[in-house]
């Protein structure tokens, strides 16, 4: 019997119980960092996923999988981001709102300095839309521009899911394989959050490939190819042409119970994760200043006590512009 609840029960976005950031007063977010430092920072996008799943499709998985890992390890989730980056192929797609890569990575950056400068070290980037290309350059611009001790990773976390993601060949639980708003996703959206599916509207779209098949890898990588589909221009026709629907695939053979396996080893992933790093680094303490920077060691220290703290000053006496 799992621990975790599929099909999911609502969300926890407005709720008092200890799951979200913004939800809490500074008082309570002081008494949480003494036990647990970790934030996960879901990272969604809003775009159209046809007639049966919501635009924020995309964002809710993010945050469904995140309150149940907090829930069950004490850490805490950030609201998350509902305007992501989109590869050329879903320009103009109607219902799609596009955040330029560079505003997007440099937006991250500065929520990465914020959540920091609050006392969050350790963060854990949770997405599964794809700007795989994006949330990397970001991390890589804190790295650089701050220069802190810190823990700052990226999950994709359709990739914790592996072959069950695939279809049934392949040892997986689906007809047809993983490509956008369709059998795959739609059942995990009926898994996560069925309030916002509408199953009775679902409908099928063809794909439209460029290229020979045996080349271009998919999001969750259970592709054949060595090439991942953010490194290519022109393996595939742009959605408002070929795709208008919104859907690529067919999310009528969707169903929450396909789903179960693969969300459930994504969620012992997140949470090993969680646990991995707090094993490691207990609250409050970060990997050694010398191993990761070589600014003044002062001026380290005093960003690490933080602000409003004696002898302390905030991360952008170190860098802002």
């Amino acid at each position: 019997m799992s621990k975790w609840q599929i099909p999911a029960k609502g969300g926890h976005m407005e709720a008092a119980d200890g799951v979200y950031y913004q939800n809490m007063t500074n008082l309570e977010v002081k008494q949480r960092l003494e036990k647990n430092d970790v934030i996960l920072i879901p990272v969604g996008s809003t775009e159209n996923h046809g007639p049966s799943a919501p635009y924020g499709e995309d964002t809710y998985l993010d945050t469904r999988l995140c309150e149940q890992v907090a829930l069950a390890t004490g850490c805490t989730v950030a609201q998350p981001i509902w305007y992501g980056s989109h590869p050329y192929h879903h320009l103009g797609q109607k219902g799609t709102i596009i955040i330029p890569e560079e505003v997007l990575a440099n937006y991250l950056m500065y929520v990465f300095a914020g959540f920091w400068n609050a006392g969050f070290r350790k963060m854990v980037v949770v997405n599964g839309h794809g700007q795989d290309y994006v949330i990397p350059l970001a991390i890589h611009k804190f790295g650089k521009k701050f220069q802190v001790p810190s823990i700052i990773l990226y999950t994709h976390f359709w990739n914790c899911a592996k072959e069950q993601l695939d279809v049934v060949e392949n040892g997986g639980p689906y007809e047809t394989p993983f490509v956008h708003a369709d059998e795959v996703e739609q059942s995990w959206s009926l898994a996560l959050f069925p309030e916002l599916c509408k199953q009775e509207f679902a409908t099928s779209v063809p794909t439209a490939p460029l290229l020979p098949p045996g080349h271009i890898n998919n999001s969750a990588e259970r592709g054949t190819g060595p090439i991942k589909w953010y490194n290519a221009l022109g393996s595939c026709g742009m959605e408002c042409v070929c795709q208008p629907q919104g859907v690529i695939g067919d999310a009528t053979k969707a169903d929450a119970e396909k789903a179960r396996l693969g969300i459930e080893r994504t969620l012992d992933y997140l949470e090993k994760l969680v646990n991995d790093i707090l094993t490691k680094y207990p609250a409050g303490t970060l990997p050694p200043i010398e191993m990761m920077t070589q600014r003044d060691r002062a001026d380290i220290e005093a960003v690490i006590k933080g602000p409003n703290e004696p002898g302390g000053r905030h991360i952008y006496t170190i860098a802002y512009e």
